[in-house]
């Protein structure tokens, strides 16, 4: 295999088998479901849902390979329902030919749901077998009946030990040698995107460079962090942080802040965050807690990144060690319970001011005791109807 070649290492390197198939062990190894669909020639309509660079493409090629069904691509952030619907009408003549249909739509998710919609009559009925590839949440992004007749196949960030076999597999097949502290390295700083190593060794090999460990960790000195400021990834994270805090390790805390900003997420976003946090978690456990989170939202704002990084850190660090109430939470919480269950329940007439004549008459402010000069223990400020739940 040409070395030098224009086409990326990572896809000239796409394995067309299942045995060359590293790092889903178990989604597609012997025994299982999908493996025994694809050697079966079985296969029904399916997503395959993981991050970048971990198969989900090279998965559809290798059930390309092992079917006898005629097999069509579509990439949903070029082709539209007028593609789609060329490629069903040959579907429909291979059907009456006894020939199945397999329809790829890569990056499923970027299609919006009217167009989603247009699938469903097809998938039903067995018009087309569909394969989507999405790196975002299906049960988000797809639309609930489409995704109730689609299989969900999860595919895992690959560990270490698999890139490695793959960046072998590459060098043998160009001929072309790395060290294993080198090949280490480089699977170490992909975080499990496959494609992003291959391109990387691709990149090496063609420079014709020396390649020493230094010469890659200068490469790589800014560490491949996969993260999209509005997908699930981002979710993953914002929850971690909160959990981790929420639980009181703060090692944790600090290191899912980072993972965050070096992903390149806005430092106001994470405070603001925070601020919610103060008052949901810590709330009248500790009012300081607000005071602070308040505080270094400012300094975020007037900073920015990377000064505004040891402010956040700061906060992080002082909620998670903070003691934990959710009292106000839940007090607001039971509120608007009762606001819609009851309504617009009145005020008390004694709790009401009574400005003009007319509303004296009418009964405001009968009966209200002034707390700073009378006895008020047992005055009531909750509506009459809702006084059997008071605590």
């Amino acid at each position: 295999m040409d070395k030098n070649s224009t086409i990326p290492l990572s896809e000239r390197m796409r394995p067309l088998t299942i045995d060359d198939f590293f790092g889903q062990e178990r989604l597609i190894g012997k025994g299982t479901i999908l493996r025994k669909a694809i050697e079966n020639d079985t296969i029904s309509s399916m997503v395959l849902w993981g991050p970048p660079g971990t198969g989900k493409t090279t998965l559809a090629h290798i059930i390309k390979e092992s079917t006898g069904a005629e097999f069509a691509t579509l990439s949903a952030t070029h082709g539209g329902v007028k593609d789609f619907l060329s490629i069903v009408e040959r579907a429909e003549s291979g059907l009456r030919l006894g020939k199945k249909t397999i329809l790829f739509i890569d990056e499923i998710h970027r299609w919006n749901k009217s167009q989603q919609d247009k699938l469903l009559p097809y998938v039903e009925r067995g018009t087309i077998i569909l394969i989507g590839a999405t790196t975002e949440n299906p049960s988000f992004e797809l639309n609930s009946a489409l995704l109730s007749r689609l299989n969900v196949f999860v595919l895992e960030r690959l560990d270490k030990d698999s890139l490695v076999k793959i960046f072998k597999r590459a060098l043998r097949a160009i001929d072309a040698k790395l060290t294993d502290d080198v090949v280490l390295i480089i699977a170490e700083q992909s975080n499990g995107d496959a494609r992003f190593g291959l391109n990387v060794i691709d990149s090496l090999i063609k420079s014709g460079d020396k390649i020493t460990t230094d010469k890659v960790k200068s490469i790589l000195q800014k560490r491949h962090l996969p993260y999209d400021k509005t997908g699930d990834e981002h979710y993953n994270l914002v929850s971690a942080l909160h959990k981790s805090m929420r639980g009181g390790d703060s090692r944790a805390s600090v290191y899912w802040l980072v993972r965050m900003l070096e992903g390149g997420e806005s430092p106001t976003y994470i405070a603001r965050r925070l601020i919610r946090f103060a008052s949901e978690d810590i709330g009248m456990a500790n009012n300081s807690a607000l005071l602070l989170a308040n505080s270094v939202f400012d300094a975020c704002h007037k900073l920015g990144m990377p000064e505004c990084g040891v402010h956040l850190a700061h906060a992080v660090m002082y909620l998670a060690k903070s003691d934990k109430s959710i009292s106000a939470y839940k007090a607001y919480e039971r509120a608007q319970k009762e606001v819609k269950e009851h309504g617009a329940l009145p005020v008390p007439k004694h709790l009401r001011n009574a400005p003009t004549k007319m509303m004296k008459d009418l009964g405001y402010g009968v009966g209200y005791k002034y707390t700073p000069l009378e006895n008020s223990e047992e005055q009531r400020y909750m509506p009459d109807e809702l006084r059997e739940s008071e605590d």
